[in-house]
């Protein structure tokens, strides 16, 4: 049941929210939600450059709602686009609160990732 709307895209990525991600408050850091949505991005834009890809920029995020110890995030991601050398996918961060069927999504944001080659050289993402 999700309080507000419907995630976009693929789920690619569950966590369990821990006690030594929060704060004394039991909110979880911001800066986890986003480490989590980078790997979910890494993992999605990989696949689709059958090969290495990093992180070339994060386009303006803002957190809607907490999460807090014991929820499960959730994180869903879309491939928006696909240039010479670069992906760019719009990711979804959800929280499954703890113990219950709701979701409620908390933020999201475009990541932009670069496929390497063996060199660490920026290198074209193949054709589908």
């Amino acid at each position: 049941m999700a309080e507000n709307g419907i995630p976009q895209g693929e789920l690619t990525l569950r966590t369990l929210a821990m006690p030594g991600d929060a704060n004394a408050a039991g909110d979880i850091f911001g800066g986890w939600v986003m480490a989590q949505m980078d790997l979910a991005c890494g993992i999605r834009a990989a696949e689709r450059a059958h090969g290495r890809v990093v992180t070339a920029g994060v386009k303006e995020m803002a957190f809607a709602l907490p999460v807090k110890i014991g929820d499960t995030l959730c994180i869903y991601t879309h491939v928006e686009r696909v240039g010479r050398t670069s992906i760019t996918l719009r990711v979804e961060a959800w929280a499954q609160r703890y113990l219950t069927p709701l979701m409620e999504k908390v933020t999201d944001a475009i990541f932009v990732m670069v496929a390497l080659d063996r060199d660490g050289k920026p290198t074209p993402v193949p054709e589908e």
